[in-house]
């Protein structure tokens, strides 16, 4: 399918559309359920101390880091050879065909093969490394509520609705900017301190506007990836 020129008509355009069509996906849900679900292991694991403030503080402080790797090294991988055979995923695959036709709802989700690895991967982490299981929790908790606001703002970008807030409008903004004027730039998504950190956020002006903002160079026809 070839992308569209705009948002079409179809998109949500307000406040309440976008909350309902938001909640109909499947990726969002799982995230509220974990979220959900490690609140009340958390409230109910008591222990509350200035620790878990620490560990939300640190996530929190990584986290526009790691939007910033996650985009750069994962969504925009580009095919390699190795040993004569194409090394590709499906994850940056599922990515350029965002890029291609970002007005496609289901491709602005994180891929739900995904979430066959990453809760384990995350919780496994935090028990590993958190002094008390309590702890653990508030990690997997405060993580995986950033990931959820993660996918509200991204699909946000890709409706017909413009956010109001200043700060929203920001990160809007910022987005489109990647999708439109240049594919090599402003990566951040619900946090821009690590284009700036990592010299990836210059002044508009300055980036010519990129042909291949679409295509990320790469001439491969693809369409939807599970």
């Amino acid at each position: 399918m070839g992308a569209s020129p705009g948002p079409g008509r179809d998109l949500p355009a307000t406040l309440p559309d976008c909350v309902r069509a938001f909640a109909s996906h499947a990726s969002p849900r799982i995230l509220a359920l974990i979220v959900a679900a490690a609140a009340v292991a958390r409230v109910a694991a008591g222990g509350w101390s200035l620790v878990d403030l620490g560990i939300a503080a640190a996530i929190v402080a990584f986290w526009p880091i790691q939007e910033w790797l996650i985009h750069v090294c994962i969504l925009h991988w580009r095919p390699r050879e190795l040993a004569g055979l194409t090394l590709d995923f499906r994850t940056p695959k599922k990515h350029r065909a965002h890029h291609r036709d970002p007005w496609r709802l289901e491709l602005v989700f994180i891929p739900l093969h995904v979430y066959a690895y990453a809760p384990l991967l995350v919780g496994g982490l935090w028990w590993a490394v958190a002094p008390s299981p309590a702890q653990a929790l508030t990690g997997v908790l405060v993580y995986f509520a950033l990931s959820l606001h993660y996918e509200w703002v991204h699909f946000l970008v890709h409706t017909r609705y413009r956010p109001r807030s200043r700060h929203y409008e920001r990160l809007w903004r910022n987005h489109r900017l990647h999708h439109f004027k240049n594919e090599r730039f402003w990566y951040g998504v619900t946090m821009l301190s690590g284009d700036r950190l990592l010299r990836t956020a210059p002044a508009v002006d300055d980036v010519p506007t990129s042909p291949t903002a679409r295509t990320l160079g790469l001439d491969d026809g693809l369409g939807a990836a599970g």
